[in-house]
């Protein structure tokens, strides 16, 4: 299937928002371009949604901010979804992600804890993911002053974000209780040998060619890509997860990854929807201004949410 021409006009936009970062830009050059660019693309605000609440949270790995997306007549025990950007490891934030964390608040009538962790190279691993597991572990302590069910609890994330939910559910399992994961194109592992690699080198929004050198800024040591806790598709175990919702794209290079993480779910008996996301890229979910498939995927995963939140 060919990628969905819908898709056009947003990879034109994109292209052009980022015609303008310098060439040889750094990490901390392209984390401030990239907030520029997701600022001009931005949608509307959904109705009926706060998100002007910020805390800073302890963590074994320092301080971390977090933006809080709350609906306003979603009751005083919301449920809530913890939420990680995606970026590379090395850019991205609550307010880059601002349309997805918005719409699942919006829709759900619940909470979004938006994350804002630590970016490699300066903060490698694991430092994002002690820091998410920090967060989580908060989220459930100060449910009553943040208005949320402490039993209601999951976690998501899309691309690095969707590696760091996915990690912290292993972390954290049989310590907290969590009832869904939510993985939105998530890079389960870093092996570059399977099929999707080869079929989409050239993205589009992300290159297979750039991949060594960033998964090098997140894990400068080489072995940390098998480690478990960066890489959760090799865990020794899978058992004992919570319900997975794993939304993968079919022109995207970290599609087979995410096809194989839900496969080891459901070989440990975990209960996995798998969207296959025919016709969209990495990345789709900033398209929902341009691609209707692309609001429609983020509806069905809401929906999904919405009935583990039940």
């Amino acid at each position: 299937m060919t990628i969905n021409p819908a898709l056009e006009p947003f990879l034109a936009r994109w292209q052009a928002e980022w015609a303008s970062l310098p060439a040889g830009a750094g990490p901390a050059e392209r984390r401030a371009h990239f907030e520029t660019v997701a600022r001009n693309m931005r949608l509307p605000d959904p109705d009926g949604v706060a998100a002007e609440r910020e805390e800073w949270v302890d963590s074994p790995a320092g301080p971390v901010r977090v933006r809080i997306f709350r609906h306003v007549a979603g009751g005083p025990r919301q449920p809530c979804l913890v939420y990680m950007h995606g970026g590379a490891f090395m850019q991205g934030s609550p307010e880059t992600h601002w349309d997805i964390t918005a719409r699942i608040a919006a829709w759900n009538r619940q909470t979004v804890i938006s994350v804002d962790y630590a970016l490699a190279p300066e903060h490698p691993f694991p430092a994002a993911l002690d820091q998410v597991d920090g967060v989580i572990r908060w989220a459930r302590a100060q449910a009553g002053a943040l208005g949320i069910d402490p039993a209601r609890i999951a976690v998501g994330g899309d691309s690095a974000g969707g590696n760091l939910a996915a990690a912290a559910a292993l972390d954290l399992r049989g310590e907290v209780p969590l009832i869904a994961q939510l993985l939105i194109y998530p890079a389960c592992d870093f092996d570059r040998s399977r099929p999707s690699y080869r079929e989409n080198a050239e993205g589009p929004i992300v290159r297979v060619a750039d991949m060594e050198r960033v998964n090098a800024m997140y894990c400068p040591d080489p072995a940390d890509l098998r480690n478990p806790r960066a890489a959760p598709l090799l865990a020794a175990s899978h058992a004992g997860l919570p319900p997975a919702y794993i939304a993968v794209a079919e022109h995207d290079p970290l599609r087979d990854s995410g096809v194989a993480y839900a496969e080891a779910l459901r070989a440990a008996g975990v209960p996995v929807v798998l969207d296959p996301g025919q016709g969209l890229i990495h990345g789709y979910l900033r398209a929902m201004g341009y691609c209707p498939e692309a609001e429609a995927r983020l509806r069905a995963m809401a929906g999904w949410l919405a009935g583990r939140n039940a």
